[in-house]
């Protein structure tokens, strides 16, 4: 990310939420000789309340000092939610940063504990989504929640989670607008640009999204993947902040369907690791059909 976006962050991101924009949604007239898939400059100026002078000097960087005020009125301009407009006043109120050196994210030892008495799918991951630690049922679930492995590069690059993903194409919008949101005024760390560097270079998809500037919040949630074992699964999704790791859990309704099939699964596992401490050979059954 060392580049003229790292460079000038706040421009780039006005500039991607201006392309964006709607001017219907601002209120601006249909139709006409529009060469700009989104906002004019001289709209949002105009919309903000601020000369287009002033508005191009943000944009190309030549003033990284706006005010609060500049920027509410941009964020309204711009139509921006809650997570977007936080993330633009971040971004003017970053200042630079020396660089740090590349550091190992720790697991305490107490989570390690807590994931070996958790009866669902748990694991622990760093802010880039790095997988640090995981128990059985994690692993039960998917493999590619094993630790070394990183959850987007996963989304992106194997075709098995992406057989296992329900509805891809919203997944990895939403993890790539959740790491925007998470490096914020943070390009320099070693980690965020290794891993933005390798997606760029390996997933299309990846370079057209990150492009968008797309920024969001990924905690809680509803997902439904397709386990090749027991199928379909519909799950809830919870992330809890420990120390400077995130711990993952996925855990279904109460007796419903999916309930059933993660304790099928639970069984599955246990019998696989039992057989395979024994040195048996293991064979596990694909899902009934109806």
């Amino acid at each position: 990310m060392k580049d003229e976006e790292s460079d000038n962050q706040l421009g780039s991101y006005l500039r991607a939420r201006r392309d964006l924009a709607s001017p219907a949604q601002a209120g601006l007239p249909p139709g006409g000789n529009r060469r700009v898939p989104g906002l004019r400059r001289e709209e949002v100026a105009l919309l903000a309340g601020i000369s287009p002078d002033y508005y191009l000097r943000l944009e190309r960087g030549r003033d990284k000092n706006p005010s609060p005020q500049v920027l509410e009125s941009l964020a309204r301009a711009l139509n921006l939610d809650d997570v977007e407009r936080t993330y633009l006043l971040g971004l003017a109120a970053a200042r630079p940063r020396a660089p740090r050196r590349k550091r190992p994210e720790h697991v305490p030892a107490r989570v390690h504990q807590l994931l070996a008495h958790l009866p669902i799918p748990a694991f622990v991951e760093g802010r880039a989504f790095d997988v640090l630690a995981s128990n059985p049922m994690a692993l039960a679930l998917s493999p590619r929640l094993r630790p070394g492995e990183n959850r987007l590069r996963s989304l992106l690059l194997d075709p098995e989670e992406q057989a296992f993903q329900q509805d891809w194409a919203k997944a990895t919008a939403d993890f790539i607008a959740a790491l925007r949101t998470t490096i914020g005024d943070d390009t320099g760390n070693p980690r965020f640009v290794e891993l933005v560097g390798e997606l760029a270079l390996s997933s299309q998809r990846f370079r057209t999204l990150w492009a968008r500037h797309d920024v969001r919040n990924l905690d809680g949630g509803t997902t439904t993947v397709h386990h090749p074992v027991v199928g379909e699964l519909r799950l809830h999704r919870d992330k809890l902040p420990i120390d400077d790791v995130i711990l993952v859990v996925y855990y279904p309704d109460k007796d419903s369907d999916s309930d059933e099939k993660l304790q099928l699964l639970a069984a599955l596992a246990h019998t696989e690791s039992t057989d395979t401490a024994h040195g048996k050979p293991v064979d596990i059954p694909g899902p009934k059909t109806p």
